[in-house]
């Protein structure tokens, strides 16, 4: 848990820089998972609803610990920004001030350009390493710029399984060895059929009831579990829950989406400071964990039930053929992505340039901590604005 919630505090730049981040800190530095293993648990997120990140981490710490691993997990990497969150909440004008001068971040903005250029780069050189591969990268990248939707990114994995099933060979994969996942069968099950049973029973009970707790929980369950793509693609959701029926004043949303973007941490948490600010009761620290449980539970769910039969499934030829194209078009999303939210909003001008060069430098060649790496980005960024 000290591991996430170290991440859960410098963790900054959205989903695809954290992906930089975990990979880091649980594949380079601690050995706990392969390469590969890391990219087939990336690509299998991809395609679950919820957040990709968060999930990740969640299994992450299944592989570890099981169910255990996968609540300190997310305790660990959610805690911080839910809890700066629900703070901005009790705060919102002041903090707006705050946010208003920006910056430090931007300094935020440009080292998630490293730090997600760093992840693609490592990424690229185990998991793209020949032509047809590479290829498959690139065209992957092309039709997800061209086609930016959750429905393109199922898309482009699907044909990514395709390439592998029918281009690849499985002769020439390694042995996946570090990813086990101490959950029963059984158990499995029992989360799965939990999940079909709350999405289907929460909106039953919130209509018959006019209890407004379970009208919030049925509204932020339904969008945890029901968007894909994850990250910035859950604002329309969360806007229509909380906005759309008068919870959440149209302002209050877009202050505390500036908020969310100065936190680390998943995206997610911003349904934390929702739940604070709405008017009907519960509200303030009780609402925001309310709403910030039941919009990541499906995710927690979901993880623990596919899981195990993703374990036996991955190790079928055809499956593993499937997931090297599958795994060669993630570093294509990752790259599409890279451009579309990470470079065009962090690369302004050449100072910005520079630094991102610098950070990207202390990331891979010097392999100082992310942290620190984040620190002097922020810095340096801050003294050339007020300079």
């Amino acid at each position: 848990m000290i591991v996430f919630l170290k991440l859960g505090l410098t963790s900054f730049g959205g989903p695809v820089a954290h992906l930089g981040y975990f990979r880091e800190e649980f594949v380079s530095r601690r050995n706990c998972l392969s390469e590969h293993d890391y990219a087939d648990l990336v690509a299998l997120c991809q395609f679950l609803p919820g957040p990709a990140s968060s999930q990740v981490g969640m299994g992450i710490g299944i592989s570890q610990a099981g169910i255990r691993g996968a609540l300190a997990a997310w305790v660990g990497f959610t805690l911080p920004s839910a809890i700066a969150l629900i703070l901005f909440a009790y705060g919102v004008t002041a903090f707006h001030d705050i946010t208003a001068q920006n910056g430090w971040l931007h300094g935020l903005k440009v080292v998630a350009v490293a730090v997600v250029a760093q992840a693609i780069w490592g990424m690229a050189k185990t998991l793209c390493p020949d032509r047809l591969r590479g290829t498959a990268t690139i065209l992957a990248a092309v039709l997800m710029l061209a086609w930016p939707t959750a429905w393109g990114q199922i898309v482009v994995i699907l044909l990514g399984g395709l390439f592998g099933i029918c281009c690849l060979k499985a002769d020439t994969l390694p042995e996946q060895t570090t990813l086990h996942i101490p959950v029963g069968r059984h158990t499995a099950v029992l989360n799965l059929a939990l999940f079909g049973v709350l999405l289907v029973g929460v909106p039953v009970l919130a209509k018959l009831s006019p209890n407004h707790t379970l009208a919030l929980i049925d509204k932020f369950y339904r969008t945890g579990a029901l968007v894909f793509g994850g990250g910035h693609v859950v604002l329309p959701l969360l806007q229509a829950a909380s906005v759309n029926p008068g919870w959440v004043s149209n302002d209050l949303f877009l202050a505390g989406y500036g908020a969310a973007q100065a936190v680390p941490g998943p995206l997610f948490t911003f349904a934390a400071y929702l739940g604070a600010v709405m008017q009907p009761e519960p509200r303030g620290w009780l609402g925001g964990i309310i709403c910030l449980i039941a919009v990541f539970l499906p995710s927690f769910l979901l993880l623990l039930g596919i899981l195990p039969f993703w374990e036996q499934l991955r190790k079928m030829n055809k499956v593993r053929t499937a997931l090297m194209g599958v795994n060669a078009a993630v570093v294509g999303l990752l790259l599409a992505v890279f451009y579309t939210t990470v470079w065009t909003n962090g690369i302004l001008s050449a100072s910005d340039f520079i630094l991102g060069l610098v950070a990207f430098g202390l990331l891979t060649f010097w392999k100082i901590p992310p942290w620190v790496v984040v620190v002097v980005t922020v810095l340096g960024r801050t003294v050339l604005t007020a300079g």
